[in-house]
């Protein structure tokens, strides 16, 4: 048997130096085995070659049988990678050195991680509203690094926002807002793209508009907007973060039907009577309270993305900046409700 495999080695050697294929010298490897084969099956027990080979034809006809089973699965392999569907997946947007640098704080937090600053710039997000809400909101939003941030407000900037709107300064003054904003998005973060829409949210295009994003922030400080931006978001089926100031107090949500939670009408019915709920230029607001509640709404934003901890979706958080309080309420979903009521 050593004679047979010492000629094996030889034809396999003789094959390297000439440059065989392969393919050539594993058929040559073959013929020598059905030789010795052969030599098992014709000649007599007891022959000279017979015993020179083993004396059996058992050991080569178990060689032969494992060297077909390896023939046959590498075939069956070969089979079906010819047939496999090559997933063909979107490439996903690569960091400069500049921006691994700037958000290495993200990086490096378990629940963010690199997988979590890629969704952050891969992501669209819409703030309505460049006001006291907005303000904030936006430049977090920039500064985390979402990638394409729209924002939407028919106003422009007056003296009288600048002590509360920081995204402004005075040199903007009766600029309109969205350009104002977003000038100073872009120079905070040139890696993000901004798109301002200088108009009035309006119903003919809200959901057409919410389309292009997916989530919302809400910061504006009329019920007209807030329950239109609601009415869109539900049909589009993503996340309203929406927050609300009055004077020294503000709260903060995360309206999401889509996920099981309740809609910002399941919560407020109907608008409340003239009087009730006046805005800020009627009853005032303490400067750093829009920042407060604005920069919570862009971290609502922030986990909503990124897939982290518990976003504030059936709850609402409650400031109380006089006396330094916070509190949560639990919110719950109507089931007749007429923007949300038929979603399970």
């Amino acid at each position: 048997m050593g004679l047979v495999l010492a000629m094996a080695a030889a034809l396999w050697g003789m094959g390297v130096v000439m440059k065989a294929p392969i393919r050539v010298r594993a058929v040559m490897l073959g013929a020598l085995w059905a030789a010795v084969v052969l030599v098992h099956l014709v000649l007599p027990e007891g022959h000279v070659l017979r015993l020179n080979t083993g004396g059996s034809v058992v050991p080569w006809l178990m060689l032969g049988g494992i060297a077909a089973l390896v023939l046959a699965y590498r075939a069956g392999l070969r089979w079906l990678r010819a047939r496999a569907v090559p997933v063909v997946e979107a490439a996903p947007q690569t960091f400069t050195e500049t921006e691994l640098n700037r958000y290495a704080r993200h990086i490096v937090l378990r629940e963010i991680g690199g997988k979590g600053q890629k969704r952050l710039k891969n992501a669209r997000v819409l703030v309505i509203g460049a006001g006291g809400l907005g303000s904030p909101a936006l430049l977090y939003l920039a500064a985390a690094g979402v990638g394409t941030i729209g924002v939407i407000d028919d106003d422009e900037v007056d003296n009288s926002n600048l002590q509360r709107q920081v995204i402004h300064s005075d040199a903007a003054i009766g600029m309109p807002k969205v350009f104002s904003a977003q000038k100073a998005m872009e120079a905070q973060n040139p890696f993000v793209t901004v798109r301002p829409y200088k108009r009035r949210l309006a119903a003919e295009d809200a959901e057409a508009l919410f389309a292009e994003y997916d989530l919302v922030l809400d910061g504006t400080d009329n019920f007209t907007t807030r329950y239109l931006a609601n009415a869109a978001a539900v049909k589009r089926g993503i996340p309203l973060i929406s927050g609300a100031l009055a004077q020294w107090e503000g709260q903060i949500s995360v309206f999401d039907p889509a996920k099981g939670g309740p809609c910002y009408q399941c919560v407020f019915p109907q608008a409340p009577a003239a009087g009730l709920a006046p805005s800020c230029a009627e009853a005032g607001v303490i400067g750093p309270l829009p920042g407060v509640i604005g920069a919570m709404m862009a971290v609502e934003a922030v986990k909503l993305i990124a897939g982290a901890g518990a976003p504030l979706r059936g709850e609402m958080l409650i400031y109380d900046a006089l006396w330094g309080e916070t509190r949560k309420i639990t919110l719950k979903k109507r089931a007749d409700c007429p923007v949300c009521g038929g979603m399970h």
